[in-house]
């Protein structure tokens, strides 16, 4: 593994060197193990504790399948899948896997007693499966996390209507919070040339689900001018929901639970800001408790609203919260608005008045990550400059339950990062030149 990192860190990407590089018999991977699952019951989801339950183990290196990559992971990321994963809610991944090995002989290698997690990654091909033609070893890259089979033809003009589409790194195994990692080629995306590893690789999942549920027709199509009330606005969804709505030439209003958050979304340049922390005035509390919604808080919030954007209510409520907010972005949507909704990280039992729904003809669409091509786009708007990493803060590998933990805490800001191969941060940029010119944009969320 030394060999691969000092490779890898010395700069040569030819592929003759990569090709010949010796790939070790095992690596460390972030693992839950299968015989553990149970370690929580009886503990509410707040209490459960990513600390206890994720690993750092040595595991053996599978082969490759046909169309598959080796990749040399140098740095990885924290989304709120790898949180259920490790609190074993609402189920845990074993079941995925065992029914994703059924599905074939290469299928069966994922069904094992315990999971290497991770649904983001940046780093360098050392290995390609037969079949693979675009991609070589010594290529930089980062990759999304859709996983699919595509024998089906329901998937072949959406790829996230595959009868077959997993999550990589949550519905299947040998994921991206590891020194290696498989994945299917066309996973794979070029990484961006001004970016750290750690930069590079928080955008993945977040960023495509983004673009999907805002931007893409499968969503909310997002349009000039539109006014979009984005949940959670400085975490890791809503930071680049609330960058591709100012980009996109919309309005954000974005919702956040403290002072320093709003401020990072002013940073990114939105104007209208709710903070919903104690002692602002905007302490919404939509429950009046754990069974009784209060519709009361709905008006209020819709009234607030009203008042920032002179009497406009938002064609786009972008809904990942769930069960605690998704009543309130029912009724502020306006007459003919979309809820478009993902994640449920509050809780996927919704409750809503549906007279605000089907009187006032408004839509909810479910949105799932994104499709091959949505992900290429959004890893495009990367590149170009046009959105932004929220990397806040990078862990090493062997203190990823502490970066899980935080953001199962909500402790966090923007995307929290963890370093793999990579021995230091800032390591892996190769045009500084256009580094500098994003310099601040860069900078936004680090260490707040």
């Amino acid at each position: 593994m030394q060999e691969i990192r000092d490779a890898i860190l010395a700069g040569d990407r030819s592929e003759e060197t990569f090709s010949s590089i010796r790939i070790p018999q095992t690596y460390r991977g972030v693992t839950v193990h299968k015989d553990e699952v149970a370690m929580f019951e009886g503990l509410a989801s707040r209490d459960k504790d990513p600390r206890r339950s994720l690993h750092v183990d040595d595991v053996p290196v599978p082969d490759l399948a046909p169309g598959e990559a080796l990749v040399a992971v140098m740095a990885s990321a924290i989304n709120y899948n790898t949180v259920w994963t490790s609190i074993f809610e609402p189920m845990a991944t074993f079941g995925f896997l065992e029914r994703y090995g059924r599905t074939s002989p290469y299928a069966k290698r994922h069904d094992l007693p315990y999971h290497v997690v991770g649904s983001d990654l940046s780093g360098v091909v050392l290995r390609t499966g037969p079949g693979v033609h675009l991609w070589k070893p010594g290529q930089e890259v980062v990759a999304h996390c859709l996983s699919v089979e595509l024998e089906s033809a329901d998937g072949h003009n959406d790829t996230m209507l595959d009868p077959e589409q997993r999550i990589w790194g949550f519905e299947t195994n040998f994921g991206g919070l590891a020194e290696l990692a498989i994945v299917k080629t066309n996973q794979l995306m070029p990484k961006a040339s001004h970016l750290t590893w750690e930069e590079a690789a928080s955008p993945g999942l977040v960023n495509s689900t983004a673009y999907r549920q805002l931007i893409s027709r499968n969503g909310a199509g997002m349009k000039l001018g539109d006014v979009v009330l984005v949940w959670g606005a400085s975490g890791g969804l809503g930071s680049y929901a609330t960058q591709m709505a100012l980009a996109g030439g919309a309005t954000p209003i974005c919702v956040v639970s403290s002072p320093d958050k709003a401020d990072i979304c002013r940073k990114m340049g939105a104007e209208l800001v709710i903070d919903r922390s104690e002692g602002t005035g905007e302490g919404y509390r939509f429950w009046s408790d754990e069974t009784t919604s209060d519709p009361r808080e709905w008006k209020r919030l819709g009234a607030r609203i009203r008042e920032l954007t002179g009497g406009k209510d938002p064609d786009i409520v972008l809904e990942h919260p769930g069960r605690e907010t998704f009543g309130a972005s029912v009724f502020v949507a306006r007459k003919g608005g979309t809820i478009v909704t993902c994640a449920s990280t509050s809780g996927y039992m919704h409750e809503y008045d549906n007279r605000y729904l089907w009187m006032n003809l408004k839509r909810v669409i479910g949105s799932h990550f994104a499709n091959y091509r949505e992900a290429w786009e959004a890893n495009e708007l990367i590149h170009r400059g046009l959105i932004h990493p929220t990397l806040s803060r990078a862990y090493p590998l062997e203190e990823v339950g502490q970066a899980a933990y935080d953001v199962h805490r909500n402790l966090h800001q923007g995307k929290v990062g963890v370093l793999t191969l990579a021995p230091q941060e800032g390591l892996g940029v190769t045009d500084p030149d256009k580094r500098a010119q994003f310099a601040e944009e860069l900078g936004r969320f680090r260490n707040v």
